[in-house]
Order: C-alpha cells, then structure tokens, then sequence
C-alpha cells in the first residue's frame, strides 16, 4: 500500500473517535455469536422483557395494516397518540400538557438524542449521575457537549445528594440527566429527595432537567413521583421522556414519547422531519392502545418481575464473596463483587476488576453479564432480570459454581 493511499477510518468524522459501540449491544453480538457456534449461554445482559406484546396491542398494529395506515405521519406523531400520551400523564402522573409540548420519536432513545441535538453547543456541560445507562455519554460527546460525571455510591443507594449536585453545576452545565428508575441500580429518588434536588436546580434558571422515566411502571416498594408532581413550577425547563418499550414489551416497535416545553418539542420535531421524517404509524397507533387500554397487563408484568427481581437478589447473595442489594425498580441488579478481586481462575489468570469477572463468568460458566464500570461505577455487574425464573436460577447456579472454584 503506498503512502498516499487513504484509509476508510481517514472518511470518518473525528468525532467517531470519541464514542463506542453501546456495551449491552456488543454483548448481545457476542452471545449471539457463542450460541451460533452451539455454545449454550445464559444471558442477563439485555433489557429487554422476556414476554410477549399483549395480544390486544398487537392486533391494534394488524388491524392498522390492514386497513392501509402505514402512511408518513407529522413528526411530532399522530394527534391519537399525542392524545393518547396527555391523558396518560394527566391519569398516572397528575400533570397536564398541551399537545404542542409532546412529541413523538422512534423510540425514548430519539428523542433523548434529539433533545441533545437542539440544545447543546461545543462545550456545554451535561451532569450525569452514575450508574448511568451506557448510551448517554456518547450522546452528549456527539454532540460537542461535555459529560461531567457525578459518581455516586451504594452507601448513598446510588442517589445523588444537593451537596454534590451544587457542587457539580458551572456557568457551563446546561442539562442535569436522571434516570429513575435507574438502569443499573434500580434507585428511585423519594419525594423528598426529588424536592431537595429540584430545589438547587431552582437557583440555577441555566440549568435544564431531563428525566428518563421508562422503567417508570417498574417500581416494586413504593409508587414512582415524577419531578415535575414535586415542583411544578419547573415545568420551562423539564423534559420528561418515556416510551411503550419496557412497560408494554414494544422493545422492537420503537415508540418513545416526551413532555417538553413547546419550544423544545417543536425543535425535536424539526430534527425528525430531517432525520427519520416520522416513527411508523402503525407502531403509533398500537402505542395509543397500549396507553389507553386497560393497564392490567402492566400491573400482572410488575407482579412477575417482583418475584424474579426477589429470587434473583436471594441466589446472589447465598454467593460467598458477593453482595446484591435489592433494587426498588427497573429490572437490573447491581451485585458487588470487588470480593473477587484478587482471586485466581483455575487456569492461573488473576482477577485484576469487573471486566475480568464478566469474562471468566462467560468463559467458565456460560453467564453472560455486563461490567459495572461500563455503567461509571468500576467492581460490580449489571445483570437483567426480564428472564423466566428457571433460567434466573440456572444463571444464578452458574455464577455460584463458578465462583467457588476461585481461589
């Protein structure tokens, strides 16, 4: 090859050198891959609900086909389905919208994008609280802001607290990102909690808050308060996005809805029409049903999870030298395992951090499990539970059997 020969990497913008590809969808290949060459694996790395699009939400999707509503729809979504979303959060969350301030994307992870997209210039800085969701760094590394990373710890049940937060914003910061329920940890932020965090953002007019709510039906000793419910005066300066994804197990019909104010919304609607121009009409309209169907579905989905979320966190911590609390929400657990740190593999390697546990577990037991750090908090794993029991405890007796066999 001569010198002057240019190279694929040298047509890409330098901006790819700073992201990667999502954790959980490279392992995902990478259980793929094992299984295709007959390998059986168990895997918790997914988030994704293990069951089956309610039947009545499906057929609202067939009957759309049938009828030829697969047209391009406006941007922000069909006015159905922006109805649809209004009435949920009047309903669910007491709070009340104006159709100019929803819209519509494919998926939650658009639109949380997009928000990104409209309102971040280089440098602005984005407060992030760990364990976060893997993607929303690289999100705002795309686009030229700046994450600052707000560590937190299991002493502190993975919660920020006023004092770091204050301490975190600078004439800079311009979103503060939560996700509750949180995926890793499952933490949700009381009340009071919420209160006192709203009120440091109150004394900073520069500062946006954008919530993840998701795994917002996901709650399993208590009741979900959205941000807004505690301080609706901060409304200006809100963004509340959700999604059908996990409530409902529309993971592959890629609806996501968000509460903004209009200025917002209308600028996240524009970036669709010059991007994905719209999401399917179809999958709208079985996401309106989702919404205003009876919600039974969700609630026996939640009775479901509790009791694999309760099995799950038993047979972890029956595993001399790990310790898992139980997670108020989302369906992920957290387990600690610095205890094996340190430890040899029967084959002489040493566990030197979490990365090197994930490995041995998928090499030595067939367990497919993701890295703490990964998530911004180094020696422990993220682990779903949206899997039937009888694989949760075959995994769960994977990892024990595995783990004894360290010295």
């Amino acid at each position: 090859m001569s010198a002057n020969t240019t190279t694929a990497t040298s047509f890409l913008a330098q901006r790819m050198s700073v992201i990667k590809p999502s954790p959980s969808m490279a392992a995902k290949r990478r259980v793929d891959q094992l299984r295709a060459e007959g390998k059986e694996i168990v895997d918790f790395t997914i988030g994704e609900p293990d069951l089956p699009t309610p039947a009545h939400i499906a057929q609202a999707g067939i009957a759309a086909i049938q009828r030829g509503a697969a047209k391009y729809t406006a941007s922000a979504g069909i006015r159905e389905l922006l109805v649809a979303v209004q009435q949920k959060f009047q309903r669910e969350n007491q709070l009340s919208f104006e159709l100019d301030q929803l819209v519509v994307g494919t998926g939650a992870k658009q639109l949380i994008f997009s928000a990104l997209q409209a309102t971040l210039n280089a440098g602005d800085e984005v407060i992030i609280p760990t364990p976060y969701w893997v993607s929303y760094p690289d999100m705002v590394l795309l686009n030229d802001g700046k994450p600052v990373i707000l560590p937190t710890t299991e002493a502190q049940n993975f919660k920020i607290t006023p004092e770091s937060l204050e301490a975190a914003i600078t004439p800079r910061t311009k979103w503060l990102l939560l996700n509750a329920p949180n995926n890793p940890s499952g933490a949700i932020y009381t009340e009071a909690e919420l209160k006192a965090l709203l009120d440091v953002l109150a004394r900073h007019p520069q500062v946006l808050l954008m919530v993840d709510e998701i795994y917002e039906h996901f709650c399993y000793d208590g009741v979900y308060i959205s941000a807004l419910t505690v301080r609706p005066e901060l409304a200006p300066r809100v963004m509340l996005v959700n999604g059908v994804s996990k409530a409902y197990a529309m993971t592959g019909w890629r609806i996501g809805y968000a509460a903004a104010p209009a200025w917002l919304a209308k600028a996240i609607s524009t970036l669709i029409s010059q991007s994905t121009s719209c999401a399917s009409q179809i999958c709208q309209i079985a996401a309106a049903t989702a919404l205003t169907a009876d919600q039974q579905c969700v609630a026996d989905t939640v009775t479901i999870y509790k009791e694999r979320r309760d099995t799950i966190v038993r047979m972890l911590n029956d595993i001399e030298g790990m310790s898992c609390a139980s997670p108020a929400g989302a369906f992920y657990v957290f387990p600690n395992v610095q205890g094996f740190v340190g430890k040899q593999t029967p084959d002489g390697k040493t566990i030197t951090n979490d990365l090197d546990f994930v490995h041995y577990l998928l090499d030595a037991a067939g367990v497919a499990v993701l890295d703490g750090t990964a998530y911004g908090n180094p020696g422990y794993l993220r682990m779903s539970f949206a899997t039937d029991l009888e694989t949760i405890k075959t995994g769960c007796e994977k990892i024990a059997q595995a783990c004894r066999q360290l010295q």
